[in-house]
């Protein structure tokens, strides 16, 4: 299940449980929209409550990456696991905004706002 909120030029989508396709399409459907009229978007996702993931939402991940890579002025990720971590990092090849990982959602956010996080 997810969450979004959005104003100006940011969305913020927090994953509570397991993230499913059916999530990831609905954030897609939102940042399509999004960027068609708000651009560049900034983009806060928190996962620290996502407990799993589906396979097929990772691989739609991947594309909508690849597809929409210069969408973003910056991504604030926030998340404790390694795993997500590496991920985010390993995100960046395909998404030209300035991407970071953090443990706190107001730091997050803050660093978002163009405040020192």
């Amino acid at each position: 299940m997810i969450t979004i909120d959005y104003s100006d030029n940011q969305v913020s989508v927090a994953v509570l449980g397991e993230f499913t396709l059916a999530d990831f399409k609905e954030f897609e459907e939102l940042i399509q929209f999004k960027v068609k009229f708000d651009e560049p978007v900034n983009l806060l996702f928190d996962l620290s409550e996502m407990a799993d993931f589906t396979v097929d939402m990772a691989w739609e991940e991947i594309k909508f990456s690849r597809a929409h890579g210069g969408d973003f002025q910056r991504i604030a990720v926030v998340s404790d696991s390694e795993w997500v971590a590496w991920s985010a990092w390993l995100s960046q090849a395909f998404v030209a905004a300035d991407m970071r990982v953090f443990h706190d959602a107001d730091d997050a956010g803050a660093w978002l706002a163009g405040l020192p996080a």
